[in-house]
């Protein structure tokens, strides 16, 4: 029965943030400009960051610190940020709630046909795979939630990784790996089609 409770114990602490949230809310002004007041961006080429993986998000601010990813509009932005403060951050942004958009009704079946079902002949693995059925990410493994995204950041992002401009981590490698292999009606579709999942 002891090694139960610990059990219990030790998993939940290995899925608790280390930041803080009320600390990040003070710590996002600037962030607000593009991404929104509580993280759900309003301007479709900025990426919504209400309702992220504390762990992916963090992993992403990391980077752009250290300058392994370059993200021009954000440059200098957290040269003044120590890592407590990009964890209160990402613990701010995991605590809100994402806003769910609409999907193109006229990309819905391949959108949902690639998240789901992948494309076998083109050795393409379901979104789904990675990043859950309802678009929740794999925050144990980093993976980003999708759920709500917007549109035209996730299309740019798939085409970075696409043309290999976005390979800075390991998953980032597999990303490229796929979306190698994806036209762009494909990426249209999925961005649009994860827009809306929920």
């Amino acid at each position: 029965m002891k090694l139960k409770y610990l059990t219990v114990i030790v998993t939940a602490f290995i899925f608790l943030g280390a930041g803080d949230p009320n600390s990040g809310k003070d710590k996002v002004a600037v962030c607000a400009g593009c991404h929104g007041a509580d993280g759900n961006s309003l301007v479709g080429i900025w990426p919504s960051l209400a309702g992220q993986n504390e762990k992916y998000l963090l992993k992403q601010l990391r980077l752009v610190k250290s300058g392994d990813r370059v993200i021009a509009s954000m440059t200098g932005l957290l040269d003044n940020l120590d890592d407590s403060d990009l964890q209160d951050i990402a613990a701010f942004y995991q605590s809100n709630v994402n806003s769910i958009g609409v999907v193109d009704e006229s990309k819905v079946d391949l959108g949902r046909k690639l998240y789901y079902a992948g494309n076998l002949e083109k050795g393409v693995p379901a979104c789904s795979a990675c990043h859950s059925p309802k678009g929740l990410g794999n925050a144990p493994a980093a993976y980003p939630l999708l759920s709500g995204q917007q549109p035209e950041y996730v299309a740019k992002a798939l085409k970075d990784y696409r043309s290999g401009e976005r390979i800075n981590e390991e998953p980032s490698k597999i990303m490229a790996a796929i979306a190698y292999k994806l036209d762009d009606a494909e990426i249209d579709a999925l961005s649009s089609f994860v827009h809306g999942l929920y």
